[in-house]
């Protein structure tokens, strides 16, 4: 059975807030719009109980705000594949390939929008707890903890500032890492080390999570000792990295030492007429906001670019 043919302005990987912001002001422009996702639209904010830093709305929830910007995109016509299962991606040509299992797409220009996941404790508890104690987003969440007690779980920049933000809320904000000093600029030591909430625990890496409805203690192990312990917390946020989505495009494109996609300001990589867009991209902040505003300026460079495409000779 041959697969189906679709051609394309504009394809756009990922349907989180960059890919369809991106759609909304693709399709503005005329361009013919799709969105491709290997899941169902909506990105990782979907699954965000209550957001409170997205501007005009002080609570709303994450399904409902990607509802509302999926809702938007729909009104300018773009057309959506959720739920394709994408085998292969073509982005040297002049005309771009993605192939699913269930058809070809070709398109003049790509956006990508595949975002990143946060690397995980891999520890037991930890997936059973999410939204219930276990967060990757101290913005996010952590007014959720006023006067509790939560742990950081890394030793870098991101761990230490997050922790520090956390104090803001928390009563108590333990940073556990597994070393016996940490990887955060010395100047961010300095001013956690002068923050009486916070408490460091060194040589240390979490085991499990535990609790009934919602987490309740962290089981941590000394590393040099080996003696494990539970310490009570209402509260785990694992910062030990990211990992950007970017299997399908490794090799061809530019990238940082994380794998992280290189783009400059227009939301250009390295490849002609394709766009990174959102967490997928080397970004010094990963917001709802920050990734909408990117798809906006993606998809606008995205326009000038068909405006001077010229079709390949055959």
């Amino acid at each position: 059975m041959e697969k189906q043919i679709y051609e394309f302005d504009t394809i756009i990987l990922g349907g989180g807030p960059a890919g369809l912001s991106a759609a909304i002001y693709s399709a503005r422009g005329e361009n013919k719009t799709a969105i491709i996702d290997i899941t169902m639209l909506g990105g990782q904010p979907s699954n965000y109980l209550e957001l409170e830093n997205y501007p005009g709305f002080s609570v709303i929830g994450g399904y409902d705000l990607m509802e509302k910007f999926e809702e938007h995109a729909d009104k300018f016509g773009v057309e959506k594949f959720p739920m394709q299962e994408i085998e292969k991606v073509d982005l040297l040509s002049k005309i771009k390939i993605i192939e699913t299992k269930e058809a070809t797409f070709k398109a003049k220009t790509v956006i990508i929008a595949t975002g990143a996941q946060a690397k995980k404790l891999g520890i037991a508890g930890e997936k059973e707890f999410v939204g219930r104690g276990v967060s990757y987003c101290a913005v996010c969440d952590g007014a959720f903890y006023k006067d509790k007690t939560v742990a950081v779980v890394g030793g870098g920049n991101a761990a230490v500032e997050e922790g520090m933000y956390l104090t803001k809320f928390a009563k108590k904000v333990y940073i556990i890492h597994r070393r016996n000093e940490l990887r955060a600029d010395k100047i961010v030591q300095e001013r956690a080390f002068k923050n009486e909430k916070v408490e460091f625990i060194f040589d240390t890496i979490p085991k499990e999570i535990k609790g009934t409805n919602l987490v309740e203690n962290l089981i941590i192990e000394n590393v040099k000792t080996g003696k494990e312990e539970a310490l009570a917390t209402d509260a785990v946020f694992p910062y030990i990295g990211f990992t950007p989505n970017v299997d399908l495009f490794n090799g061809q494109l530019k990238q940082d030492k994380a794998g992280f996609i290189v783009t400059d300001e227009t939301m250009q990589t390295s490849q002609e007429g394709v766009f990174a867009i959102g967490d997928v991209r080397t970004t010094p902040l990963r917001q709802v906001i920050t990734a909408a505003s990117d798809g906006a300026i993606g998809a606008v460079y995205a326009t000038k670019y068909l405006e001077t495409f010229k079709e390949v000779q055959v």
